[in-house]
């Protein structure tokens, strides 16, 4: 049975988004994927409102999209003509926007408004999979481009408060993310693979573990088994970081929610509630 607390905060969720929009497109390599993401919509409800934090967007400071009306950003390449015909026209939310540019400041940290970005691929292809009617708010909050383990559990602290007000937090990346190894014939590393995930579940979701060691073993994240292989630059990784900044106050265990494989690699997916 679910604690008091936990009944009153709205859930905290760290999801893979996938490769491009071919989860959208009907991926064979992806299919476990869009299965979870439809299935945890419904377990989770519909919320009035969503903040994404994408693996595809970082800023010199704290950036949240203001606009009402945000476009599409088809920020890949080299795929069919139909992935540049995704939609998803969900409306924005500036409200939000500047409540969260109030957090943000009202902490120390540097932030602005950006009335002129869209959703990237890390906010649609997973929403459109989880809400394909496109009718929840949406907002975006960037990485910080120094890519600071530490500023990101900050940041996720600083709007904390956003749970009490029913706001779904999703971190969209990749528990595990080596292109070489996605894509190459000649890299295995299923074992590294799978050592970092065994790191990552122990460090989220284990009960025994103190809070401080777990906050600290993801500031270290570095020091975790082929770590630097699983993720050569860890832009992927940080929406964790602002996941559990987040939810760290009131529910510092996380649940695993997914375990299985995209493209042939072990990728997790975790969620606070």
């Amino acid at each position: 049975m679910m604690s008091r607390v936990s009944q009153a905060l709205a859930p905290v969720l760290f999801l893979p988004h996938g490769g491009g929009p071919l989860p959208v497109l009907g991926d064979k390599g992806h299919e476990k994927m869009v299965s979870f993401l439809r299935k945890i919509a419904i377990e989770l409800g519909e919320p009035p409102a969503i903040l994404i934090i994408s693996a595809h967007w970082e800023e010199e400071q704290a950036t949240i999209t203001s606009n009402s009306q945000p476009g599409i950003i088809y920020d890949y390449y080299g795929f069919p003509a139909a992935a540049y015909e995704i939609q998803y026209a969900a409306p924005g939310y500036p409200g939000l926007a500047n409540e969260i540019y109030t957090l943000l400041t009202a902490n120390g940290i540097p932030a602005r408004l950006d009335e002129q970005r869209g959703f990237d691929h890390g906010m649609f292809v997973p929403l459109k999979l989880m809400f394909p009617h496109a009718r929840i708010p949406c907002v975006q909050l960037s990485l910080l481009n120094n890519l600071n383990p530490r500023m990101h559990i900050a940041l996720g602290k600083a709007i904390t408060a956003l749970r009490s007000r029913n706001i779904l937090i999703v971190g969209s990346g990749m528990s595990f993310h080596n292109l070489k190894a996605f894509f190459s014939s000649t890299v295995d590393g299923r074992g590294e693979n799978e050592a970092f995930d065994n790191w990552l579940i122990e460090t989220c979701t284990h009960p025994a573990i103190a809070p401080e060691a777990r906050e600290q073993r993801l500031i270290e994240w570095e020091k975790a088994p082929f770590a630097r292989f699983c993720h050569p630059r860890e832009e992927h990784l940080l929406p964790l970081h602002v996941c559990y900044g987040v939810a760290c106050v009131d529910t510092p265990t996380a649940r695993t929610v997914f375990n299985g494989e995209i493209m042939g690699r072990k990728v997790t997916s975790f969620l606070w509630q």
